[in-house]
């Protein structure tokens, strides 16, 4: 059985590409934001600080 493609898929860019070395291997990920959001990258950080810190979890820190 052959599956079909998903034809809602658009020609957009991507709005981010990273690429990271691994050896002889290099990843590519391509990000794609909500064209319709609200909140900002920033704004979705913000809270998952501000999450971390009213749990007490902190890491560990050696010198």
């Amino acid at each position: 059985m052959e599956r079909e493609k998903d034809n809602r898929t658009t020609a957009r860019r991507p709005d981010c590409v990273t690429e990271t070395r691994m050896g002889n291997t290099v990843l590519v990920v391509s990000g794609f934001f909500k064209e319709d959001a609200v909140s900002t990258a920033a704004d979705k950080m913000m809270r998952v600080l501000e999450a971390e810190s009213m749990a007490g979890n902190r890491p560990e820190y050696t010198a």
